[in-house]
């Protein structure tokens, strides 16, 4: 935010969204260094894309910026909209980010509303309108409207998002040292810890995935993964997505049946890793085989979605990061021969 650049300024607000700043700023960092302006966004692929991105989760975040990118370059010669209005007909730029980067970008006077606006106008004004409702982003945003300073939105947006982030936080805010205090409705009757309202509960959905890491030589089989899932466009070793299965035996997959016919040993880590998603608990296992070099089985593993990688390209692939994890754990004391 120290500047008014519309690219820097998009760049780390889709980092951001789902992700505090101590953990996004290495990595628009990084962004910044590897791809300085949006032309080279552009032109990058979208794996090396994937790559960087590696660890911040919600991919899909990474593949709307690369594609919004390819569109600014294509269709406004490299230019960013000026507008909220038309910054929202691109892919991965929804309302409160375009408010972001027109107000401080462009000086459009136009408000940004998220979760620190909502607890702090909620707060503020003992406003009660449940933030999970359909209604609440219009009333907030009309509430937020009628505050703006319309001669310096960017500055005023800008002071409302850190106010809130660092000043009316959502547990325990300091109230006894707040600016606002004297003003403050929820302080004033108690209700720091009940405002925002928020109803509705995500539901989480559990699922089960076994991963065979099966090595030959100094190769791993691998797929990307598929589109309508989790980890779109990511690689990953041999999965197999069970109910509440615990033993080997009962696992069914097209190359564990090959490995077993083969007579090759399986040696499963009985540890188990959880990982949590957004709406999703993951219960993961792993397991290694190793074909000792023997290249007539590797051929008959390969099919339509799994194939060889080697270590190298392993290492440079775009991964979930559980996975990336695992194998910088692992993979080394694997005796590849």
């Amino acid at each position: 935010r120290q500047g008014r650049d519309p690219y820097l300024i998009w760049l780390s607000e889709i980092i951001l969204q789902q992700t505090r700043v101590a953990q996004g700023l290495p990595y628009y960092q990084r962004f910044v260094q590897a791809f300085p302006d949006v032309f080279a966004l552009a032109g990058a692929e979208e794996e090396e894309v994937l790559r960087l991105w590696q660890g911040l989760g919600y991919y899909t975040r990474a593949r709307n910026l690369h594609q919004c990118a390819r569109i600014i370059v294509d269709e406004y010669q490299g230019l960013f909209p000026e507008t909220m209005a038309a910054l929202l007909t691109l892919p991965g730029i929804g309302r409160y980010t375009a408010a972001a980067i027109a107000s401080l970008a462009f000086n459009e006077p136009v408000p940004v509303v998220d979760g620190n606006t909502y607890r702090l106008l909620a707060r503020y004004f003992g406003d009660e309108t449940d933030i999970s409702s359909s209604a609440a982003f219009n009333h907030f945003y009309q509430l937020s409207q009628s505050l703006l300073d319309s001669q310096n939105p960017g500055d005023y947006n800008q002071a409302v998002m850190e106010f809130g982030a660092l000043y009316c936080v959502p547990r325990q805010p300091d109230c006894g040292q707040c600016v606002l205090q004297q003003g403050c409705v929820a302080r004033a009757r108690g209700r720091q810890a009940l405002l925002p309202v928020k109803k509705r509960k995500t539901k989480t959905r559990t699922r089960n995935l076994f991963y065979l890491l099966v090595v030959s030589g100094d190769k791993l089989l691998m797929r990307q993964r598929p589109p309508g899932d989790i980890w779109q466009g990511l690689y990953e070793p041999v999965l197999i997505e069970h109910g509440s299965t615990t033993t080997l035996a009962s696992l069914q997959h097209p190359v564990l049946t090959t490995i077993n016919n083969l007579g090759l040993p399986v040696v499963r880590d009985e540890k188990n890793i959880r990982h949590q998603l957004s709406h999703q608990r993951l219960n993961v296992n792993f397991a290694i085989v190793n074909l000792n070099g023997r290249q007539q089985h590797a051929r008959q593993l390969v099919t339509d979605e799994y194939d060889w990688y080697d270590l190298t390209s392993v290492e440079a692939l775009p991964k979930p990061v559980l996975i990336a994890n695992y194998l910088d754990t692992h993979l080394n004391s694997i005796n590849l021969q």
